[in-house]
């Protein structure tokens, strides 16, 4: 077991590598158990609270993941501190890539934009009751018209916030260098 460094969402809390060793050295497999606090929305929602936070994250991924972990679970552990803390369990997989949007052109840029979408749509669509959510949308065009009047005023601001930006630059008010 060692200490693993965590990202900066993660900061403050602690994460752990297991290995363990199968039939022999030659059947590893690596875990990861993660510190899970309560959700920094939870004081604004009201719901209801978990006893677990650990099993609170892995009920979050359950839902949104379109197949999990086989590994992916919860435990809380009594630290050498004597203080209780809530950890979620899933196999070690560092194998993440970055996407890089500043070095993508426009039709590259437009087709990772377009697969990000894809990608929180169907999170999104798995997290909720199917039927009632047609049930709730109905059958008219409303829903879709409000959402792409929300995009368009959305991406309205954003380029108002850039021309604020570039002026703030301009002027010295501010100092920006591209990176």
């Amino acid at each position: 077991m060692a200490r693993k460094v965590v990202g900066v969402g993660s900061v403050g809390t602690r994460c752990w590598v297991l290995l363990l060793l199968g039939r022999d050295d030659d059947d590893p497999l690596l875990l990861q158990a993660k510190e899970a606090s309560e959700s920094v929305l939870a004081a604004h929602t009201g719901g209801e609270r978990h006893a677990n936070q650990g099993r609170r994250v892995v009920t979050g991924q359950r839902l949104i993941q379109t197949t999990s972990d086989i590994f992916l679970g919860w435990t809380h552990v009594t630290g050498l501190d004597g203080k209780g803390r809530d950890f979620y369990v899933r196999q070690l997989w560092d194998w993440k890539g970055i996407a890089r949007p500043e070095t993508m052109g426009p039709e590259l840029l437009s087709r990772f934009a377009r697969l990000c979408g894809t990608c929180l749509a169907r999170a999104h669509a798995r997290s909720g009751d199917p039927i009632a959510l047609a049930a709730y949308l109905g059958g008219s065009d409303r829903f879709d018209r409000a959402l792409t009047e929300f995009a368009h005023a959305y991406a309205d601001q954003n380029e108002r916030d850039h021309e604020a930006l570039t002026a703030a630059c301009c002027s010295g008010r501010i100092t920006a260098a591209r990176v």
